[in-house]
């Protein structure tokens, strides 16, 4: 019998995979093979979560909250996190303005299948997280790449967002501090991208999973909380992952206006229903934290941080500018070559796993991610820095 060519959706077919998944998972076979792998390419951080979010899901598992909670989870949870953005960022959002889901990446999916359809446009600043743009082509829409770079710390400018919106424009994806660049933009530039998007009525997602992790700047500034208008425009995406080094648990959250989440919850409804009942308790409790732990890795990553740009700095043929948040340095490469390249020639030769900016939409860069011990940062830029001591700059 003869077998028929396979025939797939047309989306599914132009989706990339996850250059940052096929890098971390090639460093873990060679681990599993014994090699003794540095690997700078992994983004969650290597601190446990803390024991009383651990014991708090146990008690569930105990008490036997082991079954479906609403698609958009416990109200007790999305009261938590009103509270939090209550607390934190300034913003008043109910319970019905809130929908939990299975990690941020869920929610910024969930809001881009919602708000975008074929025709329409999202603009990405570039360089960006590997998955926007695989998500706009999930939803039919266009990805519409707003360029940074170096020069402009790797953030737009409220010009060079005005000049690109067309009548086919639809939404805005604004990460800060950014994935790949752990760059931070501030209440003054927020202040004049919010005004442009309000002028051109844009939705906003403002992904702000790396809130708690910013280094130099004395506050965090959430791009909903500059206004009345541009927070009917901006759904606010977060998490647990990140802050609470929770990235298994699998629970992220957006907020906005409750028309758009009702939409949120109906999409919900027919594709996950709810998160992980375990992971929601333990979510509750992480929100009811003490900072003091969120500040301890916090400035753990600083002072790591401080340590992979000293070493950088002895290597002249990379540059980087420091990362004002996340825990990512996005280095300059392209005096070496081509960075798809040498990222698998320097995991390949001296066992050290780096992320290629050309998912990232920057060729030519790396992100390393700090997200890793002292010692292990020490070994591995030193490997770094003996391999392009080998190799000379092309």
């Amino acid at each position: 019998m003869e077998t028929l060519p396979l025939k797939i959706n047309s989306r599914i077919g132009k989706v990339v995979g996850s250059s940052t998944l096929a890098i971390t998972a090639k460093a873990k076979e060679l681990r599993a093979q014994g090699c003794d792998v540095v690997n700078f390419a992994a983004g969650e951080p290597d601190f446990d979560t803390p024991a009383s979010i651990k014991a708090a899901a146990i008690q569930a598992i105990e008490d036997g909250f082991t079954k479906y909670t609403p698609s958009i989870g416990t109200l007790e949870l999305r009261k938590a996190i009103a509270e939090k953005f209550k607390k934190d960022n300034q913003l008043d959002y109910t319970p019905a303005q809130i929908a939990v889901s299975c990690g941020a990446k869920h929610s910024i999916y969930n809001i881009i299948q919602v708000l975008t359809d074929e025709g329409e446009e999202v603009l990405i600043p570039s360089p960006y997280w590997v998955s926007y743009p695989e998500m706009v082509k999930l939803a039919g829409a266009t990805s519409k790449i707003l360029p940074t770079s170096a020069q402009t710390h790797f953030k737009i400018t409220a010009q060079q967002l005005s000049e690109n919106i067309t009548d086919k424009t639809k939404l805005l994806i604004l990460n800060s501090p950014s994935n790949p660049t752990g760059m931070l933009y501030s209440k003054e530039e927020l202040e004049s991208i919010a005004e442009v998007c309000v002028k051109r009525s844009i939705y906003v997602i403002s992904d702000e999973i790396y809130e708690k992790l910013i280094y130099d700047a004395p506050q965090y500034t959430s791009l909903a909380a500059l206004g009345k208008e541009i927070r009917g425009l901006t759904i606010t995406v977060n998490g647990i992952s990140k802050a609470y080094s929770m990235t298994g648990w699998r629970i992220g959250y957006a907020a906005g206006p409750e028309e758009i989440m009702g939409y949120i919850k109906k999409l919900q409804d027919h594709s996950t229903s709810n998160p992980s009942s375990i992971s929601q308790m333990a979510a509750l409790q992480a929100l009811r934290e003490p900072e003091e732990s969120v500040i301890v890795m916090r400035d753990e990553f600083k002072r790591r941080r401080d340590l992979i740009t000293s070493a950088f700095d002895q290597i002249p043929q990379v540059e980087y500018i420091m990362p004002e948040g996340a825990f990512y340095l996005f280095c300059d490469f392209s005096k070496l070559g081509v960075s798809l390249e040498i990222a698998k020639q320097i995991l390949d030769d001296v066992n050290v796993a780096i992320i290629p900016g050309e998912g990232f939409g920057a060729p030519g860069f790396m992100r390393l991610s700090f997200a890793t011990s002292a010692e292990r940062i020490q070994e591995g830029t030193k490997r770094i820095a003996q391999w392009i001591k080998e190799h000379p700059s092309k």
